[in-house]
């Protein structure tokens, strides 16, 4: 027969303490995978942030050193640098960095920056992400010039563009001590992904800008010879990428013995806007040269041919006429709802010559505009300009133009085209549209 088998061993009871402890033991345990989870929430939105703030940036210095900040905050690291590879990709052309102390950086003011030695050109050669809980001890160790603060781990990832490796991002000791890890490996990764897309884009925002400003020069003139005036003129496109602006001048010497000028602002800032700013600049030219009349019967000729064969967009302009007297010369101008001019006498006073500022062009062809006249003495200065010199949304046009004259007067000996550069690097606007000035200068005697 068979024995009875032993009775099963029945589990102790758990005391009301160790229930406690192991109740308190699973709490902690989900307070920190809370807590890691928070971690990697705030991270990931750190990440979205950095890259919106990257994306925003539309200076090629300004998104490097906004990512090597950024990477920085993102993983607790002390320091930061981003190396640019010159154009052999061997070594590094640009070395910016970040994290550095005002003291630190006088340490190296006489140090130049890293070319690509080092565990910093390990990376350049071998492209893959590395990271490093000793420099010091790495087998492609190179030292670290005098005065360089201590660093002894690093994070190194390498930045993109079109498949082509464009540098390498270097946050360097965690503000905790600890060596980097795999996930701030990911994240700075997935940074330097971002970051290569961004620094593509500001590379064409850059070309489509430089474009753009290229095609515009083309179709503004290079003054002529207008002795025995002096002549200059500036154009300074709007920063937008692609921006083709409507601003134009124009001077020529006309064969009544008169000196022409001419500035003009079509609506717009697009490529139909910068053709028909060099249609009506080259209509006005011909008619300027073959009907010696007053401005104001030019204008309104002008106005209706562009009304009869083109679709002009809505144009001011300002038209004169320097004529010579017995003494001295006249000024005679007419104007399609532009600025005055500014007017600068040889003594440094300066006038805005307002007047009746008459309808743009393309508005009412048939609509008459009055001339105007003023007497000019021996080196007088008339700047003609337009409103992307001076519009700006938080002054009124008054403080502006006032601003204005007060810069012109404070440069008016100045050599002509130093003037118009001067007025054209400090004006009073905000900077947003482009813009040009025309100056000439009467000679010294008649």
């Amino acid at each position: 027969m068979m024995e009875p088998s032993e009775p099963l061993a029945r589990p102790e009871p758990h005391t009301p303490h160790d229930l406690r402890l192991r109740l308190d033991a699973q709490l902690d345990q989900i307070a920190e995978q809370l807590r890691q989870l928070a971690m990697a929430k705030d991270r990931l939105q750190g990440l979205l942030d950095a890259v919106l703030a990257i994306s925003r940036e539309s200076d090629l210095p300004a998104v490097l050193h906004c990512v090597v900040t950024t990477a920085m905050g993102l993983v607790g690291a002390r320091y930061g640098a981003l190396g640019v590879l010159d154009e052999s990709g061997e070594h590094l052309g640009q070395f910016i960095t970040a994290g550095l102390s005002e003291s630190e950086r006088a340490a190296l003011a006489d140090v130049e920056f890293p070319r690509g030695r080092g565990v910093l050109g390990h990376l350049i050669h071998h492209p893959e992400p590395i990271r490093v809980d000793d420099i010091a001890s790495h087998p492609a160790s190179a030292g670290f010039p005098p005065g360089h603060p201590h660093m002894r781990t690093l994070l190194g990832v390498a930045i993109s563009v079109r498949g082509t490796i464009y540098g390498d991002l270097y946050p360097s000791e965690r503000r905790d001590g600890r060596p980097f890890d795999r996930e701030d490996e990911d994240i700075v990764v997935t940074l330097a992904g971002a970051a290569g897309i961004a620094i593509e884009n500001v590379r064409l925002y850059e070309q489509v800008r430089e474009s753009a400003e290229h095609f515009q020069r083309l179709l503004l003139p290079t003054l002529p010879d207008l002795r025995p005036f002096t002549a200059a003129a500036v154009y300074r496109p709007a920063p937008t990428p692609g921006h083709l602006g409507g601003d134009w001048y124009d001077a020529l010497w006309l064969p009544d013995n008169a000196c022409a000028a001419v500035i003009g602002d079509v609506v717009g800032h697009d490529l139909h806007a910068a053709a028909a700013m060099a249609q009506t600049r080259s209509m006005l030219r011909a008619l300027l040269y073959d009907r010696l009349t007053p401005p104001s019967a030019i204008l309104r000729r002008l106005d209706r041919t562009l009304h009869a064969i083109t679709d002009l967009p809505v144009t001011t302009a300002c038209l004169a006429r320097i004529e010579p007297e017995d003494v001295g010369w006249t000024l005679h101008w007419s104007s399609a709802g532009h600025l005055p001019p500014l007017l600068i006498t040889a003594d440094r006073r300066t006038e805005y010559l307002h007047a009746d500022p008459g309808l743009p062009l393309g508005v009412d062809p048939d609509q008459p505009r009055p001339d105007h006249t003023h007497p000019l003495d021996a080196n007088a200065t008339v700047v003609f300009f337009t409103d992307g010199l001076v519009e700006h949304p938080a002054h009124p046009i008054d403080a502006s133009l006032h601003t204005l004259a007060e810069l012109a007067a404070d440069h008016a000996r100045a050599p002509l085209d130093d003037l118009v550069r001067t007025l054209a690097d400090q004006h009073p606007s905000d900077g947003h549209d482009d813009l040009a000035v025309l100056a000439l200068r009467t000679p010294a005697h008649r």
